[in-house]
Parts: structure tokens; C-alpha cells; sequence
């Protein structure tokens, strides 16, 4: 992908030595454009879906009023809809620097981060900041539902993502097809990304071996989470026409964050977030 696709990175911290901040700062957050990556999928004006990334960092910190520290888990759901995501490393910086912030509440915390973030990337971002007690049930995994593709033969195994592979049956299913085994690379820095991929849909029945060799084909593809969920979707609503399609991807943490992006139309319900993992 070419570094315009990606929008302007020359600023970002991706690839550079950072040092820990000592001092709260907002400006750590770097933005990134939507629409240049949207633009190599055909993507323009109203999007054909609906969704969210919903972000988990698993490691905020601050202190209170004493000066005492304190943790918590936080969640953002940054709607798919807002012109601009933001750079992962620079999250990671930005919360960083809240460490030593002394605020009165959790709940102060919550609208710190949901100011910044709104900032960010243009659009109202839902926090919420979970402490302790709530812990254990944030930290259950709970395993896809559907059919799993893993024990399949694909029937090739691409390089690349390739959506000639994407073939349907002219019967209707409604079903999900998932697998445990997916990986694409940080466009930047070339360090791997880890994922449960999901695909639910209704309409005329997936061909598994071939849905299943186009997810292996993002193995050496360079691409943010946001955009490879978009072009998953993108490609299997172009291929299938399905009458419900929803991509959820449940990427593993790196760094204290991880990340995860659902795409949804046609659904009943709409967008829900996807289940919070280790």
C-alpha cells in the first residue's frame, strides 16, 4: 500500500525511539484520514455500512487528588462513521502521559479521555473506564459462535488478499464462519497483528474453502485493523450481494491496547460492541 493510501504519516511516532511522557499532553494524539484507504476500495460518500472500532486499553493509569495512583480498564468505541481514526503508538503515548494527571474521579478520567479522543479523530467517541471490581468479567474471553474455518482446506494459499477466491452457491445460508488464525502486518513498523475473524451473513452460501484462502492471503498484507475489516467487508459484500453481511475482528492487545473493528449492515440491532478479550 502506497504511503498516500495510508494518509500523511511522516508526523506520527510509528517507527521513531519515544520516550515515556512526564507531562499530560493531547497533542500526542495523531489522526489519520479515513478516506485515503476508503478511496482504494471504491469506497465514497455514504458509507454501506455501520460499526465501530472498539479499543480497550488495558492499562490506564492516574493518580487522585492525594497524589495516589490508581488503574483502571478503558474502552472507546470510535464510530466508523468519524472522518479519522488515530494511530495506535500514539495512543499509547497519549495514556501514558495521564499518568501522573491527578484527577478527582474515574468519571473525570472518562470525560478527559472522551474530549481528547473526540478531538482526535472528529466525532463523539463513547468511553467508559472500568475499575477493579469489574475486572473479572472484562477479562473473560468468550469464543466465536459459529463455524470455525481453520480444520478447512483453503482452496489456495495466496500471497495476497485476492477476492476472485470469494465464491458463492446459488442456496441461501444464514450463518457465521470464523477463524482463529489471522494475521496481517502494521504498515509501518512490519510487526504482526493477531486475530479472531468473524464473518456473519445472510444470502447465497459462502463457498468456505475459498473464504477461508482469501483471510490466509492477508497474511503478508501491510494494513491497518480498521482498513483490513473494511476491505473484507467490501470484498465479500461485492462478491455474495448478501442481504446482512457483519465483520468483526477481535484483534490481540499489543502494547496495552488492542483493537477491534465491526462492520455491519442489513443486521438486526445494528452495531453491538465486540466481547472484550485477554
Amino acid at each position: 500500500m502506497s504511503a498516500d493510501g495510508l494518509g500523511s504519516l511522516g508526523g506520527s511516532p510509528l517507527g521513531r525511539p519515544a520516550r515515556v511522557p512526564e507531562a499530560y499532553d493531547a497533542g500526542l494524539l495523531y489522526p489519520v484520514a479515513r478516506a485515503p484507504q476508503r478511496a482504494e476500495l471504491g469506497l465514497h460518500g455514504a458509507l454501506p455500512f455501520g460499526g465501530a472500532d472498539r479499543w480497550t486499553a488495558w492499562e490506564a493509569t492516574w493518580t487522585d487528588e492525594r497524589g495516589r495512583p490508581r488503574v483502571a480498564i478503558a474502552t472507546f468505541d470510535v464510530p466508523c462513521t468519524s472522518p479519522r481514526l488515530v494511530e495506535s503508538k500514539s495512543v499509547k503515548l497519549w495514556l501514558a502521559s495521564l499518568a501522573h494527571v491527578r484527577l478527582p474521579s474515574p468519571d473525570a478520567l472518562r470525560a478527559l479521555l472522551a474530549r481528547d479522543l473526540a478531538g482526535a479523530v472528529g466525532a463523539e467517541v463513547d468511553v467508559a473506564v472500568h475499575l477493579p471490581p469489574a475486572w473479572p468479567r472484562l477479562f473473560a474471553r468468550a469464543e466465536p459462535q459459529g463455524l470455525c474455518l481453520d480444520d478447512e482446506q483453503p482452496s489456495a494459499l495466496p500471497a495476497a488478499p485476492d477476492a476472485a477466491l470469494l465464491q458463492c452457491a446459488d442456496d441461501v445460508a444464514e450463518e457465521a464462519l470464523y477463524t482463529r488464525a489471522f494475521r496481517a502486518v502494521c504498515p509501518v513498523t512490519g510487526q504482526p497483528d493477531h486475530a479472531d475473524v468473524v464473518v456473519t451473513y445472510r444470502g447465497r452460501r459462502l463457498q468456505r474453502a475459498g473464504l477461508y484462502a482469501y483471510l490466509i492471503g492477508f497474511r503478508r498484507h501491510a494494513g491497518f485493523h480498521e482498513h483490513c475489516v473494511e476491505r473484507i467487508f467490501a470484498d465479500v459484500a461485492a462478491a455474495c450481494r448478501p442481504q446482512a453481511l457483519r465483520v468483526e475482528a477481535r484483534f490481540t492487545r499489543r502494547g496495552g491496547l488492542d483493537i477491534n473493528p465491526v462492520r455491519v449492515a442489513g443486521m438486526a440491532g445494528g452495531f453491538s460492541p465486540p466481547t472484550l478479550r485477554q
